[in-house]
């Protein structure tokens, strides 16, 4: 067991048998501990499965490793959160976890069922189906009308009432994790940076903080600051555009074009910061490449006050309006119980009654932030998920107001970028967990004995939340799933890596 903020000698870890590993998760599970990160390796002792566990009321993690078998039990029929985890490791290296209710591929990896030579294409996959005259099936996707990402979507029917929903994704898989180990040092960043476009400060920021924690450097507390600006920029721009959204699925236009444009103006304040709308180099490892003097924070802060009023209003207009109201409350919920069980994340999982925020459960640093509130609606239907956004607005517009205005009265009183060391200690471990817009971002990496990757994986919060979006629609028309996908609004990109 170690502190969420310290490193561990990772061949310190005792090797366990697979069976002992499972049978330890699941009881930690049932505790109350979360599972953060489930993967293969190749260790040096050979092919090795190492399990991440987090538990936020003690901020402490554990962290299990076994050599990797042919054959395991499943976990999932007693723990849930690890259906998706099992499946990816049967895909990557061909392990069997025996029992596992709907054992398939999770984004198409050759090495699924251990046959490395060839990769099944999309129309391959099994999907679930329920038999019955009356019953009918819906397949939407993976090409869809409109500029979006692929992704697969089966509906199984009665009538209009949706009894299944199931989601086939891997369409845009680029083997990301690989890229990471294979590329040169000043490439990684840039890799980050794209795991999920809309998530770029996020990703980059766990990256950053793994290796200053491997290297023992600690930022600033200004480079902190500024980082915590630049999230809560990316969380305001991507709220607005969402719920700007959900406006526009219910059929409510003013707060849809409002919206669209709202959005842009938060980017806006994001490339100040850094010349890119989307927060592209800005951070890098030791704080932040780019400072705020006291003139331009003054700036920003009009700008943050100006665009939070004009999103204010705008979706106060919404929130105002009975028909949308009536649109929202009680559509596509995921009840706590459920939420819980599967390991949704974030802003999902807060709107289901599930208090987890990384920014309180696993800050970044200690300078408090009186400003963010945790936001826990719980009905867990459409509604709850808007007000979550809707109300994380009103916070992360306060934070990062009142951020920049520090930052321009401190104007330069300490450097925002450290020195990093040349090369990182050999054989550590680890774990960043940072609150994106979607919900709990967490990166592991693992150094090797010249102080290069041995492994690093990546755990987008979409990979736990596309099944909370399937459980949304069960019981519910087939006309509310693009009301129910736009309340998600989940990855692709992030979740196929």
């Amino acid at each position: 067991m170690f502190h969420y903020k310290e490193t561990i000698e990772y061949k310190a870890l005792p090797l366990l048998p697979m069976e002992e590993l499972t049978v330890t998760v699941v009881d930690h599970c049932r505790r109350g501990w979360r599972m953060m990160a489930f993967f293969g390796l190749n260790g040096e002792s050979g092919r090795e499965v190492l399990c991440i566990l987090g538990h936020a009321a003690d901020q402490m993690l554990e962290a299990f490793r076994a050599s990797m078998p042919k054959r395991y039990q499943s976990m999932t029929p007693s723990c849930p959160q690890a259906h998706l985890f099992e499946r990816e490791l049967a895909e990557m290296w061909g392990v069997v976890p025996e029992g596992h209710p709907w054992l398939k591929p999770v984004r198409f990896c050759p090495a699924f069922d251990g046959k490395r030579d060839s990769r099944p294409g999309p129309a391959q996959a099994d999907y679930y189906r329920i038999e019955g005259e009356e019953v009918h099936e819906v397949a939407v996707g993976p090409v869809h009308a409109g500029v979006i990402e692929p992704g697969h979507f089966r509906f199984q029917c009665y009538g209009e009432n949706v009894m299944h929903l199931e989601i086939q994704l891997g369409f845009q898989h680029r083997d990301v994790e690989h890229l990471i180990l294979k590329s040169p040092a000043k490439l990684v960043l840039p890799i980050m940076e794209n795991i999920a476009g809309d998530t770029a400060i996020g990703h980059s920021t766990a990256y950053c903080t793994v290796v200053e924690r491997l290297a023992g450097v600690e930022p600033t507390d200004r480079a902190h600051i500024l980082r915590r600006v630049a999230l809560e920029l990316e969380r305001l721009a991507n709220h607005t555009r969402d719920l700007g959204a959900i406006g526009g699925d219910t059929g409510f236009l003013p707060t849809s074009s409002w919206n669209g444009r709202i959005t842009g103006d938060w980017l806006n304040i994001t490339s100040e910061l850094c010349g890119s709308r989307m927060g592209r180099n800005l951070l890098c490892p030791g704080g932040v490449k780019w400072d705020v003097d006291s003139e331009l924070a003054k700036a920003l802060v009009k700008r943050v006050q100006s665009s939070y009023r004009d999103t204010r209003g705008s979706v106060d207009v919404m929130l105002e309006t009975p028909s949308v109201l009536a649109r929202l409350e009680g559509t596509g919920k995921v009840s706590r119980q459920a939420a819980a069980d599967l390991g949704l994340v974030g802003m999902a999982a807060r709107a289901s009654g599930v208090a987890m925020d990384c920014r309180f459960d696993w800050p970044l640093c200690g300078i408090a932030n009186p400003a963010l509130t945790k936001r826990v609606p719980g009905a867990g239907d459409v509604m709850a998920r808007t007000l979550v956004r809707s109300q994380e607005v009103d916070d992360s517009a306060a934070s990062a107001a009142a951020d920049l205005e520090f930052l321009g009265k401190t104007s330069g009183s300490e450097p925002v970028r450290l020195p990093m060391p040349e090369k990182l200690p050999a054989g550590r471990l680890a774990v960043a967990l940072v609150e994106g817009w979607r919900g709990e971002i967490c990166h592991v990496g693992i150094t090797d004995d010249e102080g290069g990757w041995l492994s690093y994986k990546v755990v987008d919060p979409s990979f736990h939340n596309w099944t909370g979006l399937a459980m949304a629609l069960r019981g519910e028309q087939i006309s509310d799933f693009p009301l129910c996908n736009k309340s998600f609004n989940l990855s692709y990109c992030g979740h196929d890596l």
